[in-house]
């Protein structure tokens, strides 16, 4: 069995679940398996950090040849403790750990954290290790941390667990941080011990054998202590079920933030595809996709997933997206302005009650509008006027406090004003102090009561954007859903003849009829193998498009395949013969079948819609301005199957082109409820169907309101499940 399928068929098992996770972050008593004296090894490291962490429980080190570590009696084995043992944590060599498993199977030991490495980061054998491991685990029904981690850390008071081998002890706080990397955990808690930020829990996952991020999430869901979840991530399984739960969590009645951020932005070159969505559809679509559609805000590096995290665990979400900016210097609220627009916000209208309060109490050369600047040489009482008009203003739903610090800037006495008239409006509030030493005290006093803080404006604005955007998700509209008619029956057939009689590729001859099946608005086509058959196929069908068919032709375009517009049956004939003669110039050895004759559809909007199936994140989903300039564009949108009536509008409302559709320039407006029907089609078809791997539907036209959607041309790419 191949690595991935093996390892998502483990997933199904206990991946996900949150069952168990409270002897691993809240257990009574804890062995530390290969914990050492020696100064310097992993082993001291951790059982010191647990023995230094107010743990509450009762701890063992576990050495066969140590009479005690750290001045704590050692035992040999896990089965030579007298007392029960909840938690171990593991750290000898990858080897030795099934063997450490059964003995702590045997012991009744209910969580492991293995941080040993040498498992499948290693290859094939340290691979075949690691499931030897995670079996003896599920068959004894013990959670499993790791292996390769850096460990966890709970700040609970109550319980005081640092099981991890940091240098650093995590603050307490109300956020979680979840990282695929231990290294990069290390440096993390360095930097948040220097932005005086707190966690609630702090896990390294290493090679997630057993507990990944979907269990985490769930069980930090359900944590008091924590108000945001925090995620950096290399990979993630199981897309529809990631959605399906995390969507609930960041949106439903109790609502937990999660932010991410994504190693490898960079997508790999997409080789040897066979279709337009194959060619544009990347990991990184993939992973946008999948967050989006869970409520995930995505950061675009570690500082800015801190920068959005401090702000949600602080502050009260904005009713809206009107921001005022004040400041004492012209430039730094420029810089806001633009970030703040940037960012999906908008600047406040102040009213004129607003700018007449402001006029009585700033100098004749402040600004009143928005951005509100209270020039140079305010103190604070100017501020403090500033500040509680504009927090007063009905328009106002968030304020970007700026401060530069001038020679008669009292900076400590201008931060102690903010957290009060903060917590009185309901509003949020975020600062920035800029600079480093001068303005120290100021953001300590800031920090302390819990107003973000940062250094510059525009990360103050990009972190007043996306407590918007979480807001937004959590207020989204939910659309009522089509009842959509489908024959899943007759497209299975088709498609088990193809894959029977060896066929991958299906044209347009069998595609459109996969596509009928599901209802989608296909022209009346015929196959002509003759130019006779051709000129009789347009009196019958009136005028058409004629395409090559062929099982190795997949661009037609590319061979001289296609002719459109084609009237009469004269001109049929002459096109036959010269799409034939074409495609055998270009490719000699491709089995011709004929000429695809199709009624030519009425004009319309082109755009694409297309398939592309990953085997751990199931069926991909396209949508975007089509025709023969798809890949020169790439204007186009991605969700992962199965989507909503919501996830189908928003595919068609975030192209660039999508005023195209909207009456750009005095065109009709299209017909978008259609258009959103065949995208929640073509969600059903990749759903019912693992076997479709790729599929294009390029163009679709999309005619004016009320007049549907026509298929021009559709390919689809076959796979053995």
């Amino acid at each position: 069995m191949d690595e991935e399928k093996r390892v998502g068929a483990v997933d199904l098992e206990g991946f996900a679940s949150a069952s168990g996770l409270d002897a691993i972050f809240a257990p009574s008593s804890v062995a530390v398996v290969g914990a050492s004296g020696r100064k310097g090894s992993v082993g001291r490291a951790v059982f010191k950090n647990i023995l230094e962490s107010d743990y509450s429980g009762v701890i063992y080190p576990v050495n066969i040849k140590a009479r005690s570590v750290c001045g704590v009696r050692a035992y040999p084995s896990l089965a030579d403790i007298p007392d029960p043992v909840d938690l171990a944590v593991v750290i000898v060599p990858a080897a030795m750990t099934p063997a450490v498993a059964r003995e702590a199977a045997a012991k009744g030991v209910r969580g492991l954290i293995v941080i040993s490495a040498g498992f499948k980061e290693t290859g094939p054998a340290g691979a075949a290790i690691e499931e030897e491991l995670l079996a003896v685990c599920r068959e004894h029904g013990i959670r499993l941390v790791g292996p390769n981690c850096l460990g966890l850390i709970n700040t609970d008071p109550e319980k005081g667990l640092n099981a991890s081998f940091a240098r650093r002890k995590a603050n307490p706080g109300n956020i979680a941080f979840v990282s695929q990397s231990g290294a990069l955990c290390t440096a993390v808690l360095d930097f948040a011990a220097k932005k005086q930020i707190g966690f609630s829990k702090f896990i390294s996952v290493g090679n997630k054998a057993d507990i990944g991020e979907l269990a985490l999430i769930r069980y930090l869901h359900d944590d008091p202590q924590t108000k945001v979840i925090m995620l950096y991530v290399e990979e993630l399984r199981h897309g529809a079920e990631f959605i399906e739960t995390v969507r609930e969590i960041t949106g439903g009645d109790r609502p937990t933030p999660i932010l991410a951020v994504k190693s490898g932005r960079t997508a790999e070159g997409a080789a040897a595809v066979s279709s337009h969505t194959g060619s544009l559809a990347g990991t990184e679509a993939v992973y946008n996709a999948l967050f989006e559609q869970s409520g995930v805000f995505r950061a675009q590096s570690i500082e800015e997933l801190f920068d959005f995290a401090i702000a949600l665990a602080s502050q009260p979400l904005p009713a809206s997206n009107r921001i005022a900016i004040i400041t004492n210097a012209g430039g730094p609220g420029i810089i806001a302005t633009d970030v703040t627009i940037h960012s999906g916000l908008q600047l406040a209208r102040l009213q004129n009650e607003t700018m007449e309060v402001l006029r009585s109490h700033l100098p004749a050369a402040a600004n009143i509008k928005n951005p509100v600047d209270v020039i140079g040489d305010a103190r604070s009482d100017r501020y403090q006027a500033a500040l509680a008009a504009v927090l007063n203003d009905e328009n106002v739903d968030g304020v970007i406090f700026i401060l530069t610090p001038q020679s008669m800037t009292e900076i400590e006495e201008t931060a102690a004003i903010i957290p009060t008239l903060a917590r009185r409006s309901g509003k949020p509030v975020v600062a920035s102090f800029m600079g480093l030493l001068d303005v120290s005290t100021g953001i300590e006093i800031l920090e302390q009561n819990n107003i973000p803080h940062y250094h510059f404006p525009e990360g103050a604005a990009r972190a007043m954007g996306a407590l918007y955007q979480y807001a937004s998700w959590l207020h989204r509209q939910h659309l009522k859903e089509f009842a959509l008619s489908v024959d899943k029956a007759a497209a299975a057939a088709i498609i088990a003849e193809a894959l029977a009689g060896g066929r991958q590729y299906l044209g347009e001859v069998e595609g459109n009829e996969i596509l009928r099946a599901y209802g989608f608005p296909v022209m009346p086509a015929m196959l002509a193998t003759s130019a006779a058959e051709a000129g009789q196929a347009v009196e019958r069908l009136g005028p058409c498009a004629m395409k090559i068919v062929s099982p190795q032709i997949i661009h037609k375009s590319d061979v001289g395949g296609v002719r459109v517009g084609i009237a009469t049956p004269e001109a049929a004939s002459q096109a036959y013969e010269a799409i034939v003669a074409s495609a055998r110039a270009h490719a000699p050895e491709a089995e011709i079948r004929g000429v695809y004759m199709q009624r030519m559809a009425e004009a319309g909007v082109e755009v694409i819609l297309g398939i592309k199936r990953y085997r751990s994140f199931g069926p991909l989903l396209m949508f975007g301005l089509g025709g023969i300039f798809v890949e020169i564009f790439k204007d186009v949108s991605f969700r992962l199957a199965p989507i909503r009536h919501n996830g189908a509008r928003h595919m068609v409302r975030s192209i660039k082109a999508f005023p195209m559709l909207n009456g750009a320039r005095g065109a009709a407006v299209a017909d978008q409820e259609a258009l959103e029907q065949c995208l929640l089609r073509l969600s059903q078809l990749a759903t019912d169907h693992p076997a479709i791997a790729e599929l294009d539907i390029n163009p679709l036209m999309v005619h004016a309101e009320g007049k549907g959607c026509s298929v021009a041309d559709c390919r689809i790419l076959l796979k053995e499940e």
